[in-house]
Protein backbone atom coordinates (compact mmCIF):
# COMPACT_ATOMS: atom_id res chain seq x y z
CA UNK A 1 0.00 0.00 0.00
CA UNK A 2 2.60 2.39 0.63
CA UNK A 3 4.48 2.03 -2.67
CA UNK A 4 1.43 3.15 -4.27
CA UNK A 5 0.60 5.70 -2.02
CA UNK A 6 4.33 7.90 -1.86
CA UNK A 7 5.79 6.54 -5.67
CA UNK A 8 3.25 8.44 -7.47
CA UNK A 9 1.72 5.22 -9.16
CA UNK A 10 -1.28 4.82 -10.67
CA UNK A 11 -4.34 2.68 -9.90
CA UNK A 12 -7.11 4.85 -9.18
CA UNK A 13 -10.82 3.92 -9.86
CA UNK A 14 -11.62 4.16 -13.79
CA UNK A 15 -13.88 7.09 -14.07
CA UNK A 16 -13.17 9.04 -10.90
CA UNK A 17 -11.88 12.58 -10.95
CA UNK A 18 -8.93 13.91 -8.87
CA UNK A 19 -11.74 15.96 -6.43
CA UNK A 20 -14.12 12.60 -6.28
CA UNK A 21 -11.33 10.29 -5.25
CA UNK A 22 -11.57 9.07 -1.90
CA UNK A 23 -7.78 8.27 -1.21
CA UNK A 24 -7.09 4.92 1.17
CA UNK A 25 -4.84 7.30 3.58
CA UNK A 26 -5.80 10.31 2.42
CA UNK A 27 -9.44 11.03 1.56
CA UNK A 28 -10.93 13.40 -0.81
CA UNK A 29 -8.47 15.95 -0.68
CA UNK A 30 -6.86 15.68 -4.41
CA UNK A 31 -6.06 18.70 -6.35
CA UNK A 32 -4.72 18.78 -10.05
CA UNK A 33 -1.17 20.64 -10.10
CA UNK A 34 2.49 19.81 -11.66
CA UNK A 35 3.58 16.27 -10.72
CA UNK A 36 6.80 18.28 -9.65
CA UNK A 37 4.95 20.69 -7.52
CA UNK A 38 3.37 17.90 -5.59
CA UNK A 39 5.44 17.01 -2.33
CA UNK A 40 6.85 13.97 -1.39
CA UNK A 41 5.32 12.18 -4.67
CA UNK A 42 1.99 11.76 -2.87
CA UNK A 43 0.04 11.40 -6.39
CA UNK A 44 -1.82 9.60 -8.75
CA UNK A 45 -1.01 10.26 -12.70
CA UNK A 46 -4.30 9.46 -14.27
CA UNK A 47 -7.12 11.19 -12.79
CA UNK A 48 -6.02 14.87 -14.29
CA UNK A 49 -5.34 15.49 -17.98
CA UNK A 50 -2.52 16.83 -19.54
CA UNK A 51 1.16 16.74 -17.47
CA UNK A 52 -0.79 17.43 -14.27
CA UNK A 53 -1.47 14.88 -11.38
CA UNK A 54 -3.70 14.49 -8.84
CA UNK A 55 -1.92 15.58 -5.28
CA UNK A 56 -2.89 14.36 -2.48
CA UNK A 57 0.25 16.26 -0.39
CA UNK A 58 1.22 19.80 -0.03
CA UNK A 59 1.74 21.84 -3.27
CA UNK A 60 4.90 23.08 -3.35
CA UNK A 61 4.67 25.73 -6.19
CA UNK A 62 1.53 27.67 -4.73
CA UNK A 63 0.43 28.75 -1.10
CA UNK A 64 2.59 26.03 0.16
CA UNK A 65 -0.85 25.19 2.31
CA UNK A 66 -1.36 21.69 2.99
CA UNK A 67 -4.39 20.29 1.02
CA UNK A 68 -7.43 18.79 2.00
CA UNK A 69 -8.96 18.22 5.34
CA UNK A 70 -7.91 16.72 8.83
CA UNK A 71 -5.57 13.17 8.63
CA UNK A 72 -7.17 10.38 10.13
CA UNK A 73 -7.22 10.53 14.36
CA UNK A 74 -6.79 7.77 16.29
CA UNK A 75 -8.74 8.10 19.03
CA UNK A 76 -7.35 7.71 22.86
CA UNK A 77 -9.96 4.57 23.20
CA UNK A 78 -8.62 3.24 20.28
CA UNK A 79 -5.06 3.05 20.64
CA UNK A 80 -5.85 2.14 24.70
CA UNK A 81 -5.59 5.19 26.48
CA UNK A 82 -5.85 5.81 30.55
CA UNK A 83 -7.78 8.15 32.56
CA UNK A 84 -6.30 11.26 32.56
CA UNK A 85 -5.94 12.15 36.84
CA UNK A 86 -7.09 15.86 36.19
CA UNK A 87 -7.73 17.97 33.15
CA UNK A 88 -7.37 21.57 32.71
CA UNK A 89 -8.59 23.29 29.64
CA UNK A 90 -6.83 25.59 27.41
CA UNK A 91 -8.71 29.39 28.11
CA UNK A 92 -7.73 30.94 24.96
CA UNK A 93 -8.04 30.31 21.71
CA UNK A 94 -6.77 29.73 18.75
CA UNK A 95 -3.22 29.33 20.26
CA UNK A 96 -0.04 31.12 18.89
CA UNK A 97 2.06 28.08 19.10
CA UNK A 98 2.10 24.81 16.54
CA UNK A 99 5.58 22.90 18.31
CA UNK A 100 6.85 19.75 16.86
CA UNK A 101 8.94 16.95 19.05
CA UNK A 102 9.81 13.63 18.74
CA UNK A 103 9.75 10.67 21.20
CA UNK A 104 13.17 9.55 21.30
CA UNK A 105 11.54 6.05 20.53
CA UNK A 106 11.48 3.12 17.67
CA UNK A 107 9.57 4.06 15.29
CA UNK A 108 6.61 2.39 13.88
CA UNK A 109 4.77 1.85 10.47
CA UNK A 110 1.60 0.17 11.85
CA UNK A 111 -1.28 1.10 13.81
CA UNK A 112 -0.96 -1.59 16.57
CA UNK A 113 2.88 -0.65 17.15
CA UNK A 114 2.03 2.91 17.23
CA UNK A 115 -0.74 2.59 19.95
CA UNK A 116 1.73 0.11 21.71
CA UNK A 117 4.55 3.02 21.56
CA UNK A 118 1.90 5.72 22.38
CA UNK A 119 0.52 3.90 25.51
CA UNK A 120 4.42 3.41 26.33
CA UNK A 121 4.72 7.28 26.36
CA UNK A 122 1.46 7.62 28.52
CA UNK A 123 3.20 5.32 30.91
CA UNK A 124 6.27 7.47 31.34
CA UNK A 125 4.43 10.59 31.19
CA UNK A 126 1.97 9.57 34.03
CA UNK A 127 4.03 7.12 36.46
CA UNK A 128 7.79 8.87 36.19
CA UNK A 129 7.10 12.03 35.60
CA UNK A 130 4.08 12.04 37.74
CA UNK A 131 2.19 13.89 35.07
CA UNK A 132 -2.01 14.02 34.82
CA UNK A 133 -2.08 12.54 31.56
CA UNK A 134 0.69 11.91 28.10
CA UNK A 135 2.14 15.24 27.62
CA UNK A 136 1.63 16.09 24.09
CA UNK A 137 -1.58 17.54 22.29
CA UNK A 138 -1.13 14.77 19.64
CA UNK A 139 1.01 11.95 18.22
CA UNK A 140 1.91 11.09 14.41
CA UNK A 141 3.21 7.94 13.44
CA UNK A 142 4.79 6.44 10.27
CA UNK A 143 2.11 4.72 9.26
CA UNK A 144 0.14 7.87 8.88
CA UNK A 145 -2.22 8.30 11.33
CA UNK A 146 -2.43 10.97 14.04
CA UNK A 147 -3.22 9.64 17.61
CA UNK A 148 -4.92 11.55 19.79
CA UNK A 149 -3.26 12.96 23.28
CA UNK A 150 -4.86 15.72 25.70
CA UNK A 151 -6.56 17.01 21.76
CA UNK A 152 -6.94 20.54 20.77
CA UNK A 153 -8.96 21.91 24.12
CA UNK A 154 -6.47 20.50 27.02
CA UNK A 155 -2.93 21.98 28.67
CA UNK A 156 -0.28 19.79 28.01
CA UNK A 157 2.50 19.17 29.35
CA UNK A 158 4.86 19.14 26.20
CA UNK A 159 7.26 22.85 26.31
CA UNK A 160 7.51 24.59 29.66
CA UNK A 161 6.71 28.02 30.04
CA UNK A 162 3.87 27.27 26.54
CA UNK A 163 1.98 24.58 27.33
CA UNK A 164 -0.82 27.45 27.52
CA UNK A 165 0.20 28.91 24.36
CA UNK A 166 0.54 26.73 22.12
CA UNK A 167 -0.23 22.91 20.70
CA UNK A 168 2.57 19.70 20.49
CA UNK A 169 2.98 17.37 17.65
CA UNK A 170 5.21 14.66 18.66
CA UNK A 171 6.51 12.47 16.07
CA UNK A 172 6.80 9.07 17.00
CA UNK A 173 10.46 7.73 17.17
CA UNK A 174 14.25 9.61 17.07
CA UNK A 175 15.06 11.79 14.55
CA UNK A 176 18.46 13.02 15.22
CA UNK A 177 20.00 11.02 12.08
CA UNK A 178 16.60 11.10 9.89
CA UNK A 179 13.81 12.25 8.97
CA UNK A 180 10.14 11.19 9.33
CA UNK A 181 9.25 9.34 6.49
CA UNK A 182 6.88 10.74 3.62
CA UNK A 183 3.17 9.77 5.16
CA UNK A 184 4.60 10.89 8.77
CA UNK A 185 5.44 14.42 7.23
CA UNK A 186 2.21 14.90 5.35
CA UNK A 187 -0.20 13.69 8.39
CA UNK A 188 1.46 16.45 10.69
CA UNK A 189 1.18 19.23 8.37
CA UNK A 190 -2.31 18.65 8.09
CA UNK A 191 -3.33 18.36 11.37
CA UNK A 192 -1.70 21.59 11.82
CA UNK A 193 -3.58 22.80 8.87
CA UNK A 194 -6.29 20.87 10.75
CA UNK A 195 -6.08 22.75 13.38
CA UNK A 196 -5.89 26.59 11.83
CA UNK A 197 -9.65 25.39 10.05
CA UNK A 198 -11.09 23.99 13.14
CA UNK A 199 -9.99 27.64 15.25
CA UNK A 200 -8.05 25.58 17.19
CA UNK A 201 -4.35 27.50 16.19
CA UNK A 202 -4.15 30.82 14.81
CA UNK A 203 -4.22 31.42 10.85
CA UNK A 204 -0.78 33.30 11.65
CA UNK A 205 0.81 30.69 13.93
CA UNK A 206 4.15 30.11 14.73
CA UNK A 207 6.25 27.00 14.13
CA UNK A 208 8.44 25.97 16.08
CA UNK A 209 11.01 22.92 17.63
CA UNK A 210 10.83 22.27 21.28
CA UNK A 211 14.54 22.64 21.28
CA UNK A 212 13.72 26.58 20.45
CA UNK A 213 12.19 27.31 23.55
CA UNK A 214 14.13 25.31 26.17
CA UNK A 215 17.53 23.74 26.52
CA UNK A 216 16.53 20.17 24.79
CA UNK A 217 17.89 18.63 21.72
CA UNK A 218 14.16 17.44 20.77
CA UNK A 219 13.03 17.10 17.83
CA UNK A 220 16.46 15.70 16.70
CA UNK A 221 18.60 17.52 14.81
CA UNK A 222 17.84 15.95 11.54
CA UNK A 223 14.05 16.69 11.81
CA UNK A 224 14.56 20.11 13.53
CA UNK A 225 16.71 21.32 10.06
CA UNK A 226 13.47 20.37 8.35
CA UNK A 227 11.04 22.04 10.15
CA UNK A 228 12.87 25.47 9.87
CA UNK A 229 11.95 25.17 6.04
CA UNK A 230 8.16 24.91 6.84
CA UNK A 231 6.30 27.67 6.60
CA UNK A 232 5.44 29.54 9.43
CA UNK A 233 8.94 29.14 10.86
Amino acid sequence: MHALLLLGLVGAVLGDSCTDYNHPKFGKVGKCISKSCCAFGTYISDLCSGDKACCFAQDNCGSGSVLGGCPNIVSRSAWGARSPTSITYLTKQPVHYAFIHHGESASCTTQSSCSAIVRSYQNYHMDTHGWSDIGYSFLVGEDGNAYEGRGWDRVGAHTQGYNSVGLAFCMIGSFDSRVPNAAAIATVKRMIACGVSKGKISQSYVLRGHRDMGSTSCPGQALYNLIRTWPHY
